[in-house]
């Protein structure tokens, strides 16, 4: 009986056939007034012999007739190695017959009804008739009853145009479904699905997580199949290593010898092996917000390189550039980014531990430039190594030697990662543990990016305080302990 009422609902949105052309039992429901017919003989039926792909039964899933565009065939739920042709199936969608010499005023005038897929044709052949076009329609903008508006009407009538509705049996194929709905179809019920993924070049970054990870492999190829210009998935294994910064990943789908990849951020191309260095494009904002504050002129200390996201441009923008790193990877590609931007000759590279850079190149240059009195450019100290940067901070407490030139001390710029409830006091607090110092009024705290629940990326921007000025770290200790802690100037990022 329940599949006979479903059949029923779904037979009296037919085009109904005109008077005297069938006898009718209006005592009976609509499915048992058709009983006695055979399936030739139903509404809105062909012969068999004149049969086509077009006015038929829709499928049948689950006992009842299938009409949703938007839903994968059922058989492809718990696939954990893609099989594209197991996502075919049939729906059947409203469609107008039209001749083709008002085809394209018709098609004007239904724009906002026309069916919206990826890669179905809205317009098809007329298998009955070619001097005639189907006009397919969208379900889900068409009355229940299968009627037009009486704009639409008007329109179609001016054209000579019958507005009565007939179904269309559409074929879809895996090329018709996107990515999240090919997901929810095969992941189990009420499990989330994760379609976000950061693009490196050619490469698909999935950070997936434990229960999606048994459709790694088929989530990894779904994103390269609907994402053009993409060849390589790798889905992140394990933290980021706390002294190279690169993580450990496994590849989806393509080759490991395609890890090395190109990329472009605020105007200038990168390439660099993607397995063996640090990349993140989520960091573009902030790469540009340090930028924005840098005159030519200025002098720029990147005590954690990476590739080059902060020293590059910097160089463009003519300022001096010392850039370090300790990933030999990272060094390397640093010294080819910037032979391939062309400011080789105005980035100082090396391959350091980022104390033994602070406590070499960087102090030397500061003592030379501290020194003079009437310097105007600014100093600026970069530290993007947020799983630990903070704990280099120490190394300020005796850095500056002597008495100064000027009183413009350089900038640093620190990131670190939090997981307290207020990540920007939790930052603050760190820094002045680091520094021995209070940095009250003196600094101030932004969100970078969420990282993860309960994780953030954060920066702490300050001055070096005047009281490290050729301070011992002893005396140091001392002001900090009999100054208060207050909260920094917490900022967010435009």
């Amino acid at each position: 009986m329940r599949i006979f009422r479903q059949l029923s609902g779904f037979f009296s949105r037919l085009p109904k056939r005109k008077p005297g052309t069938a006898a009718s039992n209006t005592s009976l429901p609509p499915v048992w007034a058709l009983r006695g017919q055979s399936l030739d003989q139903l509404p809105g039926r062909l012969p068999a012999s004149q049969r086509s792909h077009f006015f038929t039964m829709p499928e049948m899933l689950d006992g009842r007739a299938d009409f949703d565009l938007h839903v994968p065939h059922p058989r492809v739920r718990g696939m954990t190695t893609l099989d594209r042709a197991a996502f075919n199936r049939e729906v059947v969608v409203p469609a107008l017959s039209v001749k083709k010499d008002v085809l394209q005023q018709a098609v004007k005038s239904m724009k906002g009804l026309l069916l919206q897929r990826p890669r179905v044709k809205r317009i098809v052949d007329d298998p009955e008739d070619e001097g005639r076009s189907l006009i397919l329609l969208d379900p889900r903008r068409i009355p229940a009853d299968y009627s037009l508006g009486q704009a639409e009407q008007e329109v179609l009538k001016s054209l000579d145009v019958s507005p009565e509705i007939i179904k269309y049996n559409l074929e879809l194929t895996y090329d018709n479904f996107k990515v999240e709905e090919i997901l929810q179809a095969v992941f189990p019920e009420g499990q989330e699905v994760t379609t976000a993924f950061s693009r490196v070049g050619h490469i698909a970054h999935l950070n997936l997580r434990d229960h999606q990870l048994p459709y790694r492999h088929l989530v990894g190829q779904v994103i390269i199949d609907k994402n053009p210009g993409l060849t390589c998935a790798i889905n992140k294994t394990n933290i980021i290593d706390s002294a190279y910064r690169n993580f450990k990943m496994e590849v989806l789908v393509g080759e490991e010898a395609s890890m090395i990849t190109k990329v472009k951020e605020n105007y200038i191309t990168y390439e660099f092996d993607f397995s063996k260095v640090y990349w993140n494009p989520r960091l573009s904002m902030e790469h540009a917000r340090i930028i924005d504050l840098l005159k030519p002129g200025d002098f720029l200390f990147d005590v954690f390189a990476g590739v080059g996201p902060f020293a590059i441009p910097a160089a463009k923008k003519k300022c001096v550039v010392f850039a370090n790193d300790l990933n030999p990877e990272s060094y390397k590609w640093l010294q080819h980014n910037c032979k391939l931007n062309k400011v080789d000759q105005k980035v100082r590279v090396f391959n350091l531990d980022g104390r033994d850079f602070l406590e070499g190149p960087v102090k030397e240059t500061l003592a030379q430039q501290l020194a003079l009195e009437d310097r105007k450019h600014t100093l600026h100290i970069v530290m993007n190594l947020p799983a630990m940067a903070i704990e280099f901070l120490d190394v300020f407490r005796h850095l500056l030697d002597g008495e100064p030139g000027s009183a413009d001390l350089p900038m640093v710029h620190c990131y670190s990662f939090s997981k307290h409830d207020d990540p920007a006091r939790d930052v603050q607090e760190q820094a002045e543990a680091h520094l021995g110092i209070s940095l009250e009024g003196r600094c101030s705290v932004g969100l970078v990016r969420n990282v993860a629940p309960h994780k953030e990326m954060m920066r702490i921007s300050f001055r070096i305080p005047a009281e490290l000025y050729g301070e011992r770290p002893s005396q140091v200790q001392r002001t900090f302990k009999s100054q208060p802690l207050n909260a920094c100037v917490p900022t967010k990022i435009p």
